[in-house]
């Protein structure tokens, strides 16, 4: 096994090479990369700065160049990390100075928290860990460029079943059917269904159009038997339940 089935070659262009490599084969003789990994190891969560934490996994996948001025760049095209982490990997495959082995080093990230915080939502029935179920809900959907609507789908115990994508749109609607979303409840032997979507724009304030069809699948779900027992709104900028606010 050569170098190459490990690392992503150089690019050939020049201009895409985003800082000078290191020398010595890959050690960085100024012990800057040494020094992060001790400020992440020994430090709290805020240890690391937010291109400092792009630069360490970066550097993983680029062992041999200065990854600063990569992390920098991809901060300033995306606007924030968690931005940078839920990009399309093929967006960031694509970056000057980037690759498929490094954007996959940053996709990852996203996979494992979204897995994580799945896994934290779903040890107790959703409706007695609504904090942990919105902590993975905004890590899959607060950064999304369109909208997307899901349903959750539960149990008698309030359990998930299932967890579905129902429509994906353009960055400020998407089509959700009642009756599809009914029937696919029968279909599974759910008793009760939780609504999300995000909204791209970063506000999670309802629109009228989100209230008039939360409405029409809580009362084609009352006549099955199917509970709706809130719509939950995504964004940059937080989340609105619209059962707290007195809107179901």
């Amino acid at each position: 096994m050569n170098e190459h089935d490990l690392f992503e070659a150089p690019p050939a262009d020049a201009a895409n090479d985003p800082g000078p490599r290191l020398r010595d084969s890959g050690h960085d003789p100024s012990g800057h990369r040494a020094r992060l990994r001790k400020r992440l190891l020994e430090g709290g969560p805020d240890a690391l700065a937010d291109h400092e934490l792009l630069e360490y996994l970066l550097a993983t996948a680029i062992p041999r160049r200065d990854t600063k001025p990569l992390a920098r760049a991809l901060l300033r095209r995306f606007g924030s990390l968690p931005a940078v982490f839920t990009a399309d990997p093929r967006t960031l495959a694509r970056h000057p100075g980037m690759g498929e082995t490094s954007a996959a080093a940053l996709h990852v990230v996203a996979v494992a928290a979204r897995r994580f915080a799945r896994v934290r939502a779903s040890e107790q029935p959703l409706l007695a860990s609504w904090q942990a179920l919105i902590d993975y809900l905004a890590i899959d959907m607060a950064h999304l460029t369109v909208e997307r609507v899901r349903v959750l789908y539960l149990d008698i115990k309030n359990r998930l079943v299932a967890d579905e994508a129902v429509s994906e749109g353009t960055t400020d609607e998407a089509a959700v059917h009642p009756r599809e979303v009914i029937r696919r409840a029968l279909d599974l032997g759910a008793s009760a269904l939780i609504l999300v979507h995000n909204h791209p724009s970063g506000s999670p304030q309802p629109s009228r159009a989100d209230i008039q069809v939360t409405h029409r699948i809580a009362e084609a779900g009352q006549h099955l038997g199917i509970t709706v027992h809130d719509h939950v709104i995504i964004g940059r900028e937080g989340h609105v339940s619209l059962k707290a606010k007195g809107l179901l």
